[in-house]
């Protein structure tokens, strides 16, 4: 793994050579954050097995994914695609077939990863960065398409321990809960968990209006509230939850024409 410190946090970054057997056809290889530790607390983020065990499935800390559009070979086998930021996938046997080479350059306080994907006529340059600030983790990701126009869908999904009280998240846009049975929208604005404790995962799409980007307020047991700046408009935005971990996701879909680039952020603040 790779290592970014200071004297409040540590974060630790999955090696996308050293640590290829916890990857699989699902998150991203490159800028993968296994796991943010906070100096006097301990680790701060979890996952939906997290602290008992590890699959690369259900991820932990922050994993974020281009895997729900593969890259097909209209030409060729179906079950064979293209995944950004993984490589050639086998979809079918949900396998990794290749993995693609991620070049690192490290400082004191980045580690800059770059990887280009040349395949059946897409050429596709994707750019990760994870960078520390004080108490501020920044998630940098940029896209260069040298081919046809290229869609892509892309979403973080960190996770983070549930907390002791049902309040989970307010977000700085409008939202609506629609009657399920795992959440609702509390007066205070905070969506909360109902029946708690749980036995099982609970999905939920939110109805939400698009804004200038999203800030995210997120209820956490050791630190009490902590913040999730994008710097995007999210297209689709579900949340999802288990006995032991919390997460949304903030999907960014978008269409890249060919020689164009496009790119975004996302600061986590502790």
């Amino acid at each position: 793994m790779y290592t970014l410190s200071n004297d409040q946090l540590t974060i630790s970054i999955l090696d996308p050579r050293a640590d290829q057997a916890r990857f699989g056809v699902r998150y991203c290889t490159g800028g993968y954050i296994f796991q943010i530790s906070d100096t006097r607390l301990g680790d701060l983020m979890s996952g939906p097995t997290y602290p008992d065990s590890f699959n690369w499935f259900d991820g932990q800390g922050i994993p974020d994914a281009f895997n729900l559009h593969p890259l097909r070979d209209p030409k060729g086998d179906d079950s064979l695609a293209l995944i950004l930021g993984i490589g050639l996938c086998n979809l079918t046997e949900r396998t990794v077939t290749k993995f693609c080479s991620w070049d690192v350059e490290e400082s004191d306080d980045a580690v800059h990863m770059t990887t280009r994907h040349e395949w059946q006529g897409y050429d596709v340059t994707i750019e990760r960065t994870v960078s520390l600030h004080g108490r501020t983790v920044r998630s940098d990701t940029r896209v260069v398409n040298g081919g046809a126009p290229l869609p892509i869908r892309w979403f973080p999904h960190p996770f983070y321990p549930q907390t002791e009280g049902d309040e989970l998240l307010k977000v700085s846009i409008p939202v609506k809960v629609v009657e399920n049975p795992g959440y609702e929208l509390a007066p205070s604005g905070f969506i909360t968990r109902k029946g708690w404790p749980w036995d099982q995962g609970y999905y939920l799409a939110l109805d939400h209006s698009a804004g200038r980007g999203l800030t995210i307020f997120q209820r956490h047991p050791l630190l009490g509230t902590v913040t999730a700046t994008c710097s995007y408009d999210p297209s689709y935005f579900p949340i999802w939850g288990n006995p032991r971990t919390f997460s949304w996701e903030p999907f960014l879909e978008r269409t890249i024409g060919g020689g164009l680039a496009t790119e975004w952020r996302i600061d986590y603040d502790f």
